[in-house]
């Protein structure tokens, strides 16, 4: 499915809908290069979820956050700063994925080799200053 945001809060938006698909277990692989809307789209997954929006933030430095919501946690990390499957591997990311939460990973090109066959994969890719295509499928 393709979408088009012309703004925060369309980007929101739309990942509010994606988040009325998840379930526990899912895990989102968020595609885009810096500033293309990653870290919001996480925003909009947590507050569609009843979490707190104010608590969301990149995960870059700290390669992992935890966002409570009453129904799901969101787990938000970032493959960014790994130097690859295995780095990851050793934070935990398969128990992660056994936690009964979402794992959203930024940058999962560079941990390719460990995601579920089956994820969610969500491309945002800028088109102009305010403007994002994104593109939003289920991998099988």
């Amino acid at each position: 499915m393709i979408h088009k945001s012309h703004s925060v809060a369309d980007t929101e938006r739309i990942a509010a809908e994606l988040a009325r698909e998840l379930r526990a277990g899912d895990c989102i692989a968020l595609y885009g290069d810096l500033g293309a809307g990653k870290t919001q789209f996480v925003r909009g997954i947590v507050t569609a979820l009843g979490g707190e929006p104010a608590s969301v933030s990149s995960p870059t430095f700290v390669l992992l956050n935890v966002y409570p919501t009453p129904t799901l946690r969101v787990f938000h990390l970032d493959a960014y700063r790994v130097s690859g499957a295995e780095d990851f591997e050793a934070i935990g990311f398969t128990e992660l994925l056994e936690q009964g939460g979402v794992v959203a990973v930024e940058w999962p090109g560079r941990v390719e080799a460990i995601l579920p066959k089956v994820h969610w994969s969500v491309r945002l890719n800028a088109t102009g200053a305010t403007t994002r295509r994104i593109e939003i499928h289920r991998c099988s």
